[in-house]
């Protein structure tokens, strides 16, 4: 059977500068030597990472989330979801925080999923997606206040097989709806074939 597995390797890094920091990314230029000992530069944006959660409920319906997203100039259906607070924050107590920030929910029982990296060619982001099963409301935590995009953010239950169904047809696009209900399904349901 062949391997179907990334792996480790980093090609020489002959030069790196920083070039932009900001709140979220901040974007590094790396030069580096090829294989065939060429050299080249790179734009590398750095983030952070972050956190995604399928919450299912004994319904089998997953909490998803509706946010205006400036970039893709739409109102995206996602998962409750959120950045790593710094650099090296536990994964799995970032999801139970955004959880309960965005889904206003806690959940007893918490597995993972999936890692994801968004897009590997320009960002090192590597973002982890859970599963919340035993699920329940909670309030929203202390000294949290939704704010910017969150301010106009709601919340519904949609059964996982639609959401399933909603990413196979193209109308969703969220990598972390998309990858997680995939998952899920999977998880869930067992492969395919």
């Amino acid at each position: 059977m062949p391997s179907v597995a990334d792996s480790d390797m980093s090609w020489p890094v002959l030069a790196s500068d920083e070039v932009y920091r900001g709140s979220i990314v901040g974007v590094r230029r790396d030069v580096l030597r090829a294989a065939d000992g060429s050299s080249f530069e790179r734009d590398v944006v750095m983030h952070h990472g972050a956190v995604a959660v399928v919450a299912i409920d004994d319904q089998e319906r997953v909490l998803v989330v509706t946010q205006y997203r400036h970039p893709a100039r739409q109102r995206l259906v996602e998962l409750p979801a959120g950045l790593l607070d710094k650099p090296g924050e536990d994964p799995l107590a970032a999801a139970r925080r955004e959880f309960e920030e965005e889904g206003q929910a806690r959940a007893e029982r918490w597995s993972k999923l999936v890692d994801l990296m968004p897009s590997p060619g320009v960002s090192d982001e590597m973002i982890s997606i859970f599963l919340a099963e035993e699920v329940s409301d909670a309030d929203v935590p202390a000294g949290f206040v939704a704010e910017h995009e969150e301010s106009t953010m709601t919340r519904q239950w949609v059964p996982l097989a639609d959401v399933v169904d909603a990413v196979l047809a193209g109308e969703v696009k969220n990598a972390m709806l998309v990858a997680g209900a995939l998952a899920a399904w999977v998880t869930r349901h067992g492969p395919p074939r």
